[in-house]
Parts: C-alpha cells; sequence; structure tokens
C-alpha cells in the first residue's frame, strides 16, 4: 500500500488517483500507525512551510516520518513535501523542517523572473536514479513553487531545472526522495515518476 499522508495541505485525491492509474494500491492516511504500516509513503503539499510543519506536529506525525525515513524506507516528498525534508526555511520567517536532508529552502531571487515559478520546464539529469529511469533529458514537468532548496551536498540533486538558476527538481538519498514539480500533473512524464517509486517501494517490475 501507497500512503498518501493528508496533513490538510496536500493535493491530496489527484495524487491519489495518479498512483492508482500506474497500478498502485492508494490510501489517504493521517496516522502514525499507516506511515508505520505503508510499502511507500507520499508526502504531499501545497501551502506555506511553517504551516505544513505545524499541522504535522499537530497529528503526531513528524517523529513517525522522521523514523521511517532514518530507516531507509521509501518516502516521496513532492513540491512542499520536497521542502519538508530539509533542515529549515526562511518562508515568512525561519521555521525547522524534518531534517532528514541537510540544507536550507529560500526564496526564488526576483532575477528568476516571474515569482511563483508556474507552469512547465525542463527537468536536467545530474545523476542516475530509480525515481526518474526512463524520464528523458530535457523532459518537460510542471512546477508551481515561490521557494527553492539549496542542499548543503550537492550529490543528493537528481535533476534540475533552469529558473535563472539551477533549481533542484528532484532530490534523493537512498529511497528517500523528493520532486520540485508536481507529477500528479505532469502527464506521462509525472506518470512515470509515480510508476518508478511505486516500484521500487513495493519490489513490482517497473
Amino acid at each position: 500500500m501507497i500512503a498518501i499522508v493528508d496533513y490538510g495541505m496536500g493535493n491530496l485525491h489527484s495524487v491519489q488517483k495518479a498512483v492508482e492509474r500506474v497500478g498502485g494500491q492508494a490510501r489517504v492516511v493521517e496516522t502514525a500507525q499507516a506511515i508505520e504500516a505503508a510499502a511507500g509513503v507520499i508526502l504531499p503539499g501545497v501551502g506555506a512551510f511553517g504551516d505544513a510543519m505545524g499541522q504535522l506536529r499537530r497529528r503526531g506525525l513528524v517523529e513517525p516520518l522522521r523514523r521511517r525515513m532514518a530507516a531507509g524506507r521509501s518516502t516521496l516528498g513532492i513540491c512542499l513535501g520536497l521542502q519538508l525534508l530539509f533542515e529549515q526555511s526562511t518562508e515568512m520567517g525561519r521555521h525547522s523542517g524534518l531534517g532528514v536532508l541537510a540544507g536550507r529552502v529560500v526564496r526564488l531571487p526576483a532575477t528568476c523572473g516571474r515569482v511563483p515559478h508556474v507552469g512547465w520546464n525542463q527537468l536536467h539529469h545530474c545523476r542516475d536514479s530509480a525515481l526518474l529511469a526512463g524520464i528523458p533529458e530535457g523532459g518537460y514537468a510542471y512546477f508551481v513553487h515561490s521557494y527553492y532548496a539549496i542542499p548543503a551536498d550537492a550529490q543528493v540533486v537528481l535533476a534540475t531545472t533552469d529558473y535563472g538558476l539551477d533549481c533542484p527538481a528532484a532530490v534523493g538519498v537512498g529511497a528517500v526522495l523528493g520532486v520540485q514539480f508536481h507529477p500528479e500533473k505532469s502527464q506521462a512524464l509525472g506518470l512515470r515518476v509515480l510508476r518508478n517509486f511505486v516500484a521500487s517501494a513495493t519490489g513490482r517490475e517497473r
């Protein structure tokens, strides 16, 4: 089962339908027990970093998520979910994140052009990963974000997108992964990413 974490800030049902479309068994969950039992966990998110962490704390989900990722179990953050994997964000103050990946989240500079970054942009591979298997160099994904991650270790970056700077589009260490774009809105490319995640989490063939 792929658990989609409900903390009041995610595009839950679109993600659930996309996972089901690629053959995954998906369920929206909001308990520590469900997170522990799942083969794979997806942490979606739309909104502000501090509010998201507050919701996760109120629901008692911060430590279960940290334990899961510390154990190297399959987890995928989407958009804000990717940003929550890092240590801190400067969005509307300074807020601590899940801290699974070292680094911080900052606002896209005005020199990038329009902020938020909304629309289709190309992915550029940095290193091989199971999550991006079959994704072509230069393939287009759909982004909606005003903030981006600056990892302390560049080796965690799986792919970037060019939006006036090289913005991490996908990150990962082992089975702990994140994408800044929305796979559920990225048509065939996004479905391939979700199929890859489901396959890795469940041991199925891609």
